[in-house]
């Protein structure tokens, strides 16, 4: 049974960066992966996703565009979430997520079978 082990959450002043990593465990390596936030009220949000196997075809919602970038350690079996030039619309609670099956990979959170524990974020004016 493969589990996802999220650290790096915390609190940070806007114009700040943090950055999120997500450890992998079981003996395969996942298809693909993905990071999402949800604040509260507001639904879930597919903010970042990558072709685990071959670390390409990285992609990103539009509001983490150009300040928030995935990344993975394939030999380590992480992942990252570098965070930059934080908004306080930013603060979330933030989970990664995976799935082992070679079929789709994007941002939707139906595409994920395995989730993390989902550290909170929070981002201060």
């Amino acid at each position: 049974q493969a589990q996802l082990v999220e650290s790096g959450g915390g609190s940070v002043q806007a114009g700040g960066s943090l950055r999120l990593s997500c450890e992998v465990s079981g003996s395969e390596y996942p298809y693909c992966m993905g990071w999402f936030r949800q604040a509260p009220g507001k639904e879930r949000e597919g903010v970042a996703s990558i072709i685990y196997i071959t670390d390409a075809r990285a992609d990103y919602a539009d509001s983490v565009k150009g300040r928030f970038s995935i990344s993975r350690d394939y030999a380590k079996k992480m992942m990252y979430l570098q965070m930059t030039s934080l908004k306080p619309e930013d603060s979330a609670t933030y989970y990664c997520a995976a799935d082992w099956r070679s079929s789709s990979c994007d941002r939707a959170a139906s595409t994920y079978a395995y989730w993390g524990q989902g550290p909170q974020v929070t981002v201060s004016s």
